[in-house]
């Protein structure tokens, strides 16, 4: 018999489900195709470096062999785990805004420095929510599980809705995964995050109003990854039976 919250957790979770599903707007359209046409004035060359550094900031935090995997919480219900994770995210939110404001301060320079710490942060956070429901991440399965979730909360509609069809069926996806990291699409990736995060960021970098704004979007950027993680790890639960229909 499902408890009071898991109920209240599942009926969260349609309203996500639904929202992950729903397809792009006329809106969501338009500025998918302005920002597909901007990036076709972009080099190729251009694609590839950033491709490179978005790949490699991610890999050194996700599969470097210097960052410690928290153990996962083996024993709890839902509402203690999610508990559990919201202070967590309140914590990132706060780091993440604190160094947004900083690195807002500074201009254009420490503007370029805000990326990867920020990406640092969100993929720490994701680490820590992992655990919390149980998973380890020291598996290699769970690590992509957590770039999809990554690409599910900073991607376009379109996209968006591609990723969710593909992780909807994780148990049996990750079956199929490649052994070689360098297969995923971090192509897509990076094009998707850039896209999702650019007008903000570069409102970051305008002096004076660089300080708050940079709070402000890195505490959001923060509040939409860890609601997408809590949603998607609800999915695998009751994927997996844990959490009861």
């Amino acid at each position: 018999m499902p408890t009071l919250y898991e109920i209240q957790a599942e009926y969260e979770l349609r309203r996500w489900q639904h929202e992950m599903l729903r397809n792009p707007s006329v809106f969501n359209e338009f500025a998918r195709k302005a920002q597909v046409k901007l990036n076709s004035y972009i080099p190729e060359k251009v694609h590839q470096a950033i491709t490179t550094a978005i790949k490699q900031m991610i890999r050194g935090v996700l599969f470097g062999a210097g960052f410690v995997s928290p153990k996962p919480l083996l024993e709890a219900p839902l509402d203690v785990r999610e508990a559990m994770v919201r202070e967590r995210i309140k914590y990132y939110q706060q780091a993440a805004a604190a160094e947004g404001g900083v690195t807002g301060a500074g201009g254009i320079l420490l503007g370029f420095v805000d990326f990867p710490l920020l990406l640092g942060l969100k993929l720490k956070l994701l680490y820590d929510i992992a655990a919390f429901y149980g998973y380890d991440v020291k598996d290699y399965r769970e690590r992509v599980y957590l770039l999809h979730i990554f690409e599910l909360a900073f991607s376009s509609q379109e996209h968006r809705r591609k990723i969710y069809l593909h992780i909807a069926d994780w148990e049996t996806q990750k079956l199929f995964l490649p052994e070689d990291i360098n297969e995923f699409d971090w192509r897509s990736l990076q094009q998707e995050y850039r896209d999702y995060i650019d007008l903000a960021k570069m409102a970051q970098m305008i002096p004076f109003i660089g300080a708050p704004i940079g709070a402000v979007v890195n505490y959001r950027l923060i509040s939409k990854l860890g609601k997408t993680a809590m949603n998607a790890y609800r999915m695998r639960w009751q994927e997996q039976g844990l959490l009861q229909h």
